[in-house]
């Protein structure tokens, strides 16, 4: 498990993920059965949302490495919004397989030459970024510590 932080260290992980966040927010108003942005959809609007809790996911984790600052409710909580949203990804994920399968059921009609690159890039991002939210999870368990929460206010000295 070290060797695999000494790879992808918080910092190259937290780059990464922003960047493919970011990437994927762009994509998302893509549709491409169409070739074209889709921006008045609201439907459109959820990812963005949920990957505002990604990114403040991430500052919290940087925040509290960079601190040496122990895990705290707040945090917790965070982390099981995001495990929700990961449900979310994982289902973008079951989605883009879809898209992609569905090239065979429209063989009749004009589609562009760049929807199975386009399907297969989404596919791939969101798959990295499922893998990159679950090292986050792992990064926060070995770099911040567990949640305890039993013995919180008793390992708790105010007066250091």
């Amino acid at each position: 498990m070290k060797s695999l932080f000494k790879i992808f260290t918080w910092k190259i992980s937290s780059v990464v993920t922003s960047i493919l966040l970011l990437a994927l927010i762009l994509l998302n108003f893509y549709g491409v059965y169409a070739n074209k942005f889709y921006f008045l959809k609201p439907a459109n609007y959820i990812f963005p949302a949920l990957a505002m809790v990604h990114f403040l996911y991430l500052y919290v984790l940087r925040f509290k490495i960079t601190e040496n600052e122990l895990p705290d409710p707040v945090m917790r909580n965070l982390e099981y919004v995001l495990y929700a949203v990961l449900i979310v990804y994982f289902f973008k994920i079951y989605v883009s397989v879809n898209v992609l399968n569905s090239i065979s059921d429209y063989k009749g009609y004009f589609i562009s030459d760049i929807f199975e690159p386009m399907a297969t890039i989404t596919l791939v991002l969101y798959c990295l970024l499922s893998v990159f939210t679950l090292l986050s999870f792992l990064q926060r368990k070995y770099y911040v510590g567990k949640y305890n929460f039993e013995n919180y206010n008793s390992n708790m000295n105010i007066w250091q």
